[in-house]
């Protein structure tokens, strides 16, 4: 309930006119409090999943950016195709983004399409609200980068981009391609299983025996070793810390807590499904 308003108006208008004044600012008050309070609660429908305030403003804010930003990216090409709608589209579902807030995510892809969208004034709004909350932020570049990646590939224009968003997010071009670097490993990682990618798509296969052939046991454990960030020759306290790090960057509780949305939340937890994957071999291998 908005009451700042109120309060505002009735002291300012007591320390003009005393008590008629203080009458008279309350009534400005309230209407400006309401007004306030409508304008916050029609941030588009991403507001109906959110039960306060601030969350309703800051999370708003993350589906705003991140669909603008993915409309930015399918253009980087010159031209937007079946293809790229579609990885869109998938995301809205794997979201369960319906009715008005299916449509702000639809606006916001489209806007991000315009030759002139404002990508980085947009993300710095984000990094703004978002309190420059890094576990947050590197969320939402890994949801971009996997898109980038839902056709099996990374096309230079697309790698432009990314860049573009990363650098107003506080990612250098090294952390950009260290994140791009263990996407490419966890995608390796989840053939071996054909598991379903992030935006819905389903690897594809021709047979078991021709997987595993084109996949061997050891790719399969340095992919491992590369998801953790650390690598072979790391002794046995270097990986568990690594494991523990990185798991931490995507834990569900952790994550809403700092302001990921519930409806991103499932991205993030088919990542910390790979990382625990990836983990759990490397003690196998080694026997800890």
């Amino acid at each position: 309930m908005a009451i700042w308003g109120k309060i505002l108006g009735a002291l300012f208008g007591f320390f003009f006119l005393k008590i008629p004044g203080a009458i008279l600012g309350l009534i400005v008050g309230h209407f400006f409090d309401k007004a306030y309070s409508q304008d916050f609660n029609q941030l588009g429908g991403f507001g109906r999943f959110f039960s306060d305030q601030n969350s309703l403003k800051q999370q708003a804010i993350f589906f705003h950016s991140l669909f603008s930003a993915l409309g930015h990216l399918a253009k980087s090409d010159g031209k937007v195709t079946d293809r790229e709608i579609q990885i869109a589209t998938a995301l809205m579902d794997d979201m369960q983004l319906t009715g008005s807030a299916r449509r702000e995510a639809q606006d916001a892809f489209r806007e991000g399409k315009a030759r002139d969208f404002p990508l980085a004034d947009t993300l710095k709004g984000f990094y703004e609200a978002s309190h420059g909350r890094r576990d947050i932020l590197q969320v939402f570049l890994e949801i971009l980068i996997q898109a980038a990646f839902a056709d099996g590939q990374l096309s230079q224009e697309e790698y432009n981009v990314l860049e573009k968003v990363a650098k107003p997010l506080g990612f250098r071009r090294r952390d950009l391609d260290y994140l791009i670097s263990m996407y490419e490993a966890e995608i390796r990682f989840r053939q071996r299983g054909g598991q379903r990618n992030n935006t819905g798509g389903q690897y594809r296969q021709s047979s078991q025996g021709r997987q595993q052939s084109a996949y061997s046991e050891q790719q399969s454990l340095d992919d491992a070793y590369r998801i953790l960030g650390v690598s072979s020759s790391d002794d046995e306290k270097t990986v568990k810390r690594a494991y523990r790090k990185r798991m931490s960057e995507h834990h569900p509780d952790k994550l809403v807590s700092k302001g990921l949305p519930e409806q991103a939340m499932e991205i993030a937890k088919k990542k910390a499904q790979d990382i625990q994957s990836a983990y759990e071999l490397i003690k196998q291998k080694r026997g800890f």
